[in-house]
């Protein structure tokens, strides 16, 4: 298996830039990751890089994620508050999770402070607006690295 990672956004996440700006921000998806490129090229990682609007589709693609990238970082969006089944699926294919959203959801409304992405993940990034994302690739090239190293 090569060095890959897979990055998962989910509902309304193809808005970014200009869906509530003043709450997420300015940069568009297609921004956030080509700033990600650029990360993993100068880290030799490979990138795969998905969104989707649907449940569903985010399960299957975490399901063919299975033997094929050593982790993946995702923001849920609102499914993170209510898909047990995207839970259930990161559990069962048992590849390190990175968690991100652009705002800190503990600081919103009561409905968005839980996560059922959070008891999974090996990690969160909340509220640090697109860097998050940035973040959460470094940290996990830094956790390949170690294991490879291992």
């Amino acid at each position: 298996m090569e060095n890959k990672i897979l990055v998962i956004n989910g509902p309304n996440l193809n808005l970014l830039g200009f869906r509530e700006p003043g709450l997420y921000g300015s940069k568009n998806l297609e921004q956030i990751n080509n700033e990600l490129k650029s990360i993993a090229v100068e880290n030799q990682i490979e990138l795969e890089f998905f969104q989707s609007n649907w449940e569903g589709a985010i399960i299957d693609k975490i399901h063919s994620a299975f033997g094929q990238v050593k982790f993946i970082i995702i923001n849920a969006g609102a499914l993170t508050h209510y898909s047990i089944a995207i839970h259930d699926a990161l559990k069962a294919v048992e590849i390190p999770v990175i968690e991100v959203h652009l705002t800190n959801i503990y600081a919103r409304e009561g409905f968005r402070q839980k996560s059922f992405i959070s008891p999974v993940a090996v990690g969160g990034i909340f509220g640090l607006g697109p860097d998050g994302y940035k973040m959460a690739l470094q940290a996990a090239i830094n956790m390949i690295k170690n294991r490879n190293n291992d």
